[in-house]
């Protein structure tokens, strides 16, 4: 499978410290219900074997549903298993260690804060590029969010799909959407969702009314 990022919108995001990982195969089934463009999964706390054996199980699934699966930080996973790609943060790997510890073509993506890190990153090769956190998040406490004024300008500058992320949800995706936002990825937003396929439909259906209203916008 190779991943169409520029057709992708929703980027759901399996964070172990949100839900615990007996649970992350249920949610995962969820937000592809919901209509999830590709999966990210996260796990800060958990051993490499740990994660290795989750993502296993969630490519299992994932694969069914030609749903790219994306695991944080340890690119050694995907020798191990079959997944799509490696997503790094600014203090990870680079770009090109993350290559070669897959062994294999796998999409990179990378983390970035601001237009700076994100010219970087697609200097550096990334594939797409996460920005932000655009609102407060205690999933990134460290980081001042960015807000929204330098959404537009990243689209402009860059060449590459770019996920903005940090703090976003449902009730504040249109503002993040009017900012000239293309795509996201979620959180807490929808792991915390009473019901995730639901959350991610919603979700899902206004970020594609947007590319239907501008279908000229940047990448």
């Amino acid at each position: 499978m190779n991943p169409n990022l520029r057709d992708a919108r929703l980027y759901g995001i399996i964070d172990l410290g949100y839900v615990e990982a007996s649970n992350a195969v249920r949610a995962a089934e969820a937000m592809i219900n919901g209509g999830v463009d590709l999966i990210q999964l996260r796990g800060k706390k958990q051993s490499v074997d740990e994660l290795v054996d989750l993502a296993g199980k969630l490519h299992e699934l994932t694969s069914r549903s030609s749903t790219p699966l994306i695991v944080n930080d340890h690119a050694e996973i995907a020798r191990r298993v079959p997944v799509e790609g490696v997503h790094v943060g600014q203090d990870d790997d680079s770009i090109e260690l993350a290559r070669r510890k897959a062994g294999r073509a796998v999409v990179v993506g990378k983390s970035t804060h601001g237009l700076e890190q994100a010219h970087a990153a697609q200097r550096e090769g990334a594939d797409y590029i996460g920005f932000g956190p655009i609102f407060a998040t205690p999933t990134k406490p460290d980081y001042e969010p960015i807000g929204l004024k330098e959404i537009k300008q990243a689209h402009f500058d860059i060449n590459l799909p770019i996920f903005c992320i940090g703090g976003i949800k449902i009730d504040n995706l249109r503002d993040v959407v009017a900012a000239g936002a293309r795509r996201v990825a979620i959180v807490s937003g929808l792991l915390k969702a009473p019901d995730i396929a639901k959350y991610a439909r919603a979700c899902k259906e206004l970020l594609v009314e947007s590319a239907i209203r501008n279908p000229h916008s940047a990448i």
